[in-house]
């Protein structure tokens, strides 16, 4: 009997900041407030899109989301840095509502004090999701239920 193969892991990685190291200050709410690029490796197969989810775990008031995309499509394995902050890009991505109340990728601001965890986490799905204008990343986490493939995770810090 033949063991079973397991699926591909994918790991994220972004030329703004390295695992647990800074973000680039261009990708805060106190430059450029762009959104950082990111790459990414192979995908299990069956994978028909990606999303991403950009969370500060260390917010005052809880978790608090800076970015929501998703249906990015799977031939992509990069994301470029300053995405366009519209809710439907040309090639059929769509961002979702960040916890500043805005489209797309907002910085982190976070209070003077202790440094700030950035969570980018990276989600392989088995299918397109449907586009729902000004989705949040709760409705998102709905919709991905029952189809993530695998994930990848990537954390940057910032401190003002």
């Amino acid at each position: 009997m033949k063991p079973a193969q397991s699926a591909p892991k994918m790991t994220l990685t972004s030329p703004a900041f390295a695992e647990g190291q800074t973000l680039a200050r261009s990708c805060t709410g106190d430059a450029g407030n762009v959104s950082p690029a990111l790459r990414w490796s192979t995908s299990p197969e069956g994978t028909k899109a990606f999303a991403v989810i950009c969370r500060d775990t260390d917010a005052p008031s809880g978790t608090f989301i800076h970015w929501v995309i998703y249906n990015i499509p799977e031939t992509t394995r990069s994301l470029p840095q300053g995405i366009v902050r519209a809710e439907e890009l040309n090639d059929g991505t769509v961002q979702g509502k960040n916890d500043f109340g805005g489209v797309g990728y907002d910085g982190p601001k976070p209070p003077p004090g202790r440094v700030h965890r950035y969570f980018f986490d990276l989600y392989a799905l088995d299918t397109m999701l449907p586009v729902e204008p000004g989705i949040d990343a709760a409705r998102l986490k709905q919709l991905m239920n029952g189809h993530i493939l695998a994930t990848a995770e990537l954390v940057g810090t910032y401190r003002r």
